[in-house]
């Protein structure tokens, strides 16, 4: 399914109640290096920061939604006046100072993390065996964490689902994160892919939609903004889901019957600051013709 340019999605966007921004962090607010005041060349921009700005003082919370870990996010959240977030791709729950750890459908008593459980079942050594030299730790930062294991490669997910299934560990499953920018040609020759291992049962979107239900807010109140495949999970429990352009493609290799994603002309932090101003100009107070 292709993407709905920004410019033609004035009619799904019209139905929107905005109150709050799912969104993702690196390839999407940030750019290069994981830079908020930079894009994805590392050329020095403010776009991002001030779309941060504008999103605070017109009331449209933005809550991150990424992979990376709940105390990662906690100091990100700060740094960008934001408070709450979801941290690898689910499975962790940052609301405020605390952090709350979601295990899914994985065993309890294999480790005190659901991180420990897929490295004590053997689910992570199956699939970096499994796929020797084309899938390997996304180090350093798959260090600390606690509830997926963070690797990056070239592999088929549905292709690694099925070795683990084989394996008896039908109850942990691979998700595509992204690209990756940086070079790794001993993984092979095409794109490199950040990916996490991580509990069926436990998702973006699973949590994205009961932190909504907490807080008293109808999908229509809501929108999301990504860059790859594992951000898409969101289309089906907010009222529009944008990809910057950088993530185009993921629209492309999505599902049939996955709702309608609005792509936005640019990349990164820019793009995401036109996804921002789309949601700004359907809140009440917004000057006419923005």
């Amino acid at each position: 399914m292709a993407g709905l340019p920004l410019a033609d999605a004035g009619p799904l966007l019209d139905r929107l109640a905005p109150a709050l921004l799912f969104s993702d962090v690196d390839g999407t607010l940030v750019g290069r290096d994981g830079a908020l005041l930079a894009d994805l060349e590392g050329r020095p921009t403010l776009v991002a920061a001030v779309a941060l700005v504008a999103a605070a003082r017109a009331g449209l919370e933005v809550v991150l939604v990424s992979g990376r870990t709940g105390e990662q996010l906690r100091e990100t959240a700060r740094l960008v006046g934001a408070r709450d977030a979801i941290g690898e791709l689910g499975t962790v729950l940052v609301k405020g100072r605390d952090i709350e750890v979601l295990w899914g459908e994985a065993p309890r008593d294999l480790g005190p993390t659901p991180a420990a459980a897929l490295e004590r079942s053997g689910a992570l050594a199956a699939l970096l065996g499994g796929f020797a030299g084309r899938l390997e730790p996304h180090s350093p930062w798959h260090l600390g964490r606690r509830g997926t294991a963070l690797l990056r490669g070239q592999v088929d997910a549905a292709e690694a689902d099925s070795l683990l299934a084989a394996r008896g560990l039908g109850w942990a499953r691979l998700l595509d994160n992204g690209r990756l920018r940086g070079a790794y040609p001993h993984l092979g020759p095409g794109a490199t892919h950040a990916y996490h291992l991580l509990p069926a049962g436990v998702s973006k979107a699973g949590t994205a939609a009961a932190y909504l239900a907490e807080r008293g807010l109808e999908p229509g109140q809501a929108a999301a903004v990504g860059d790859g495949p594992a951000d898409l999970e969101l289309a089906g429990v907010v009222g529009a889901m944008f990809l910057v352009a950088n993530g185009a493609w993921a629209a492309a290799a999505a599902p049939p019957d996955r709702p309608v994603v609005v792509v936005t002309p640019s990349a990164a932090g820019e793009g995401w600051a036109e996804a921002v101003a789309a949601l700004l100009a359907r809140m009440p107070g917004s000057p006419p013709g923005t």
